[in-house]
């Protein structure tokens, strides 16, 4: 249990009462992330500028392996796997609220030890989605397109929007990655820091997850359809708007875990 050396507080029991959760818990939630940003920056600036750089080097990397066509869905796809690089402001925002000054080496620590936790193995069910997501627009693309390439982000823009081939591809392409944001967004909302702050597996986190979700269905909607303009919106000026809705968004997250799950 060495892991748990580093500011994990002690197991707690893996199930407890579910709260239906308010718009009034998204908006202080909002404001408590808010809030945790403003009060440690320095921690939200540098986990958002290390996703912003790892977003800026993909798409550098699809233009110049002569995919530019891939950009597009991969800015749509990028925020799915948003709530894992949000482990560390969760732990920033657990320590604020218990009264602590968290340091950079308490942080990473805490980060470094979910390795060998089952928060490593929701990395893989998110890489996996976010897989599925980049296949079937290849997929999709064939069917719809045919087996054609684009010489630019800019000509397959034109095709898609404006040609009836294209309209049909966005709208399934769309429609497939709706479905598949709202099963990653219900299953990982709250499992994650859940499975951050409870010694519990992976699937009993992401059961309780769901069961949140279910139990507040068009709140829950609302969160993740906000949540997810809110990071594409922030992804257009090269990834830099993350600095900040990045960090604020994950402690807002960790606060509405706290208030759907209070100890």
């Amino acid at each position: 249990m060495e892991e748990l050396s580093a500011g994990r507080p002690p197991p707690k029991p893996a199930m407890q009462p579910i709260h239906i959760v308010t718009a009034g818990d998204l908006l202080a939630a909002l404001r408590e992330g808010l809030r945790d940003f403003l009060r440690a920056p320095l921690f939200g600036l540098v986990i958002g500028s290390v996703f912003a750089l790892i977003g800026v080097v993909i798409v550098l990397s699809l233009t110049v392996w002569g995919l530019p066509w891939l950009i597009y869905p991969f800015a749509i796809g990028f925020p799915l796997v948003g709530p894992f690089a949000a482990v560390g402001l969760y732990e920033v925002s657990r320590r604020l609220a218990a009264g602590e000054r968290p340091s950079w080496r308490d942080v990473f620590a805490v980060i470094w030890a979910q390795r060998r936790r089952e928060v490593s193995w929701m990395a893989f069910v998110m890489l996996f989605v976010f897989w599925v997501w980049m296949y079937q627009v290849r997929l999709l693309i064939a069917l719809c397109l045919g087996l054609v390439s684009f010489a630019s982000f800019d000509q397959f823009l034109s095709v898609i929007f404006t040609t009836q081939q294209g309209l049909i591809f966005l709208a399934a392409g769309h429609l497939v990655g709706g479905v598949l944001a709202l099963v990653l967004f219900s299953i990982t909302v709250f499992s994650i820091p859940m499975l951050l702050e409870r010694e519990i597996d992976m699937v009993t986190a992401m059961i309780t997850s769901l069961k949140t979700v279910f139990l507040s269905p068009v709140v829950m909607l609302g969160w993740g359809v906000f949540v997810t303009l809110a990071m594409l919106a922030a992804s257009v000026p090269l990834f830099l708007g993350l600095l900040v809705v990045l960090p604020v968004l994950g402690h807002a997250t960790w606060h509405l875990y706290r208030r759907a799950m209070p100890q």
